[in-house]
């Protein structure tokens, strides 16, 4: 598995939102992503769709033998736009996540 592959992933949920695009950037970053980071994201992401929806979640994982605090970064875009535009959409998330990890991180990894 690349390491893109688990920094941006893109599922298909059935919901409203038709294409959700998630950013494991805490664990790579080791911070929070900034508003302002999340701000450029949009940016780019409307240079492919006309909008899209971002959260900034603290998710939390429990289980019997492990606990898990991670930063994840969900963008929700509505209607099916195809592989063309979900590969785009996964190259502007890529790469605005490798920049805001260049830029500024905590040290958790060789990125």
């Amino acid at each position: 598995m690349r390491e893109d592959d688990v920094l941006v992933l893109s599922t298909r949920s059935g919901s409203p939102s038709g294409l959700e695009i998630r950013i494991n950037f805490g664990i790579f970053a080791g911070r929070e992503a900034t508003q302002a980071e999340i701000e450029e994201l949009a940016h780019a992401l409307l240079e492919t769709v006309p909008a899209v929806s971002i959260v900034s979640e603290r998710r939390y994982e429990f289980g019997a033998e492990v606990e898990a605090a991670v930063h994840q970064v969900r963008v929700e875009v509505a209607g099916d736009g195809g592989y063309a535009m979900e590969q785009l959409l996964l190259d502007a998330a890529g790469s605005w996540a490798r920049s805001c990890i260049t830029a500024r991180h905590a040290d958790v990894s060789d990125f």
